[in-house]
């Protein structure tokens, strides 16, 4: 159950672009969805696939933090699915950890755990305060018309839940909060696919997704987005590449690379 979208983006501030299958939404149709599906033979849902360990891998681990590549797919923190998160999964090999901030579940890359409450204050302060620099590539879908924007540039649209469609998120210049992005276009394919680095000066619920798809952004969903683009039976093609901040002990600036 599900609509393509015909015509122009809702002056709501709702992301859809014409042409698109977007899926039942899970404040009316998807409950609907689910008692019309009781009793039928259906794929496991992909939400309680455990991802494989494997996938993991640990870049940095002193006695004050663990800095760590995250796999798409998988939690950061324990969640309601009852699949093991990263957090939960590096717990059984490094001890106690605590969490400083959050990717997506579905965005991949560089992630720090605190390993004491005292460096998980000093690092989410940094979070809070807007002084971790975070850098994220993405590969876009093609747009319905040539790019002929600038090749660099910063997208400030605030941002505010969907509630009839959560985990939506959509443009809401009344009641959003300021959400703003710098953007770079490293290299626009033959067919109009293209990668970006994404710099976040702040940290909203799906700020580059958004920022990405709606026309007053970008206007390209990022590849393999089922909430703001279309499903393609990819990954979400969006990676956390860099993560810069003061190492809550030593005080030095560090910085960590997928």
């Amino acid at each position: 159950m599900g609509e393509f979208w015909y015509g122009a983006s809702p002056s709501g501030g709702e992301v859809r672009e014409h042409g698109r299958f977007y899926p039942s939404c899970t404040g009316k149709c998807g409950p609907l969805l689910s008692w019309m599906m009781q009793g039928l033979d259906v794929e496991d849902n992909p939400l309680q696939r455990r991802i494989d360990d494997r996938e993991i891998r640990v870049l940095y681990e002193d006695e004050a933090i663990l800095v760590a590549c995250k796999p798409s797919g998988m939690l950061c923190s324990p969640g309601l699915t009852g699949v093991p998160s990263l957090q939960e999964i590096l717990e059984s090999s490094h001890g106690k950890l605590f969490e400083c901030h959050r990717l997506d579940m579905d965005t991949s890359g560089v992630i720090v755990y605190a390993k004491t409450p005292e460096a998980q204050s000093v690092i989410r302060s940094q979070f809070e305060n807007r002084e971790v620099r975070k850098t994220y590539l993405a590969h876009l879908s093609a747009g319905h018309r040539p790019w002929k924007g600038k090749r660099t540039g910063t997208i400030a649209l605030p941002l505010a839940p969907d509630w009839d469609d959560r985990p939506r998120q959509k443009v809401d210049r009344e009641h959003g909060k300021q959400a703003i992005t710098q953007f770079e276009i490293l290299d626009i394919f033959p067919d109009g696919e293209m990668d970006v680095r994404f710099t976040p000066l702040t940290g909203r619920t799906h700020q580059l997704r958004v920022h990405s798809a709606s026309p007053l952004g970008l206007g390209r969903p990022i590849k393999g987005d089922a909430l703001y683009g279309s499903p393609d039976g990819g990954r979400l093609e969006l990676y956390a590449e860099t993560l810069t901040f003061r190492h809550p002990v030593s005080g030095e600036t560090v910085s960590y690379t997928i």
